[in-house]
């Protein structure tokens, strides 16, 4: 008997955020990112953050009390438009890094309003 892959693709991504800083998070994956902010259902809305989605990828911020980035964790997000997205986060003057390029595509990493690490990777 062969096994199949048990996983078809990730649902969401769950990054943490200190309370009450959710429009910063909206600056930052809503204006500046491209991000649509999803409404949260009630029962968690009541708990703070947000959650984006672009496409089919979906990336939540959850509120966490004792909060602490994740500086070496991340989660990594194709780009459409690679360029014109690390260009308007220079503008904005939200830091990018230059990441490997072992796979030959372009990667920069940058960190959210909270200090969690974000890797950005261009399309093929």
């Amino acid at each position: 008997m062969t096994m199949r892959d048990p996983f078809v693709a990730v649902d969401h991504v769950q990054l943490a955020m200190p309370p009450g800083q959710e429009d910063r998070a909206r600056a930052f994956y809503g204006d500046l990112l491209g991000m649509t902010e999803v409404p949260k259902p009630p029962e968690l809305a009541a708990r703070g953050g947000a959650w984006f989605r672009s496409g089919s990828v979906q990336l939540h911020l959850g509120v966490e009390q004792d909060f602490r980035p994740a500086r070496k964790a991340h989660v990594a997000l194709r780009c459409a438009d690679f360029a014109e997205l690390t260009k308007a986060l220079a503008s904005a003057t939200a830091v990018t890094r230059a990441g490997a390029f072992e796979d030959g595509l372009e990667h920069a990493y940058v960190d959210d309003p909270f200090g969690n690490r974000i890797e950005l990777i261009a399309s093929e």
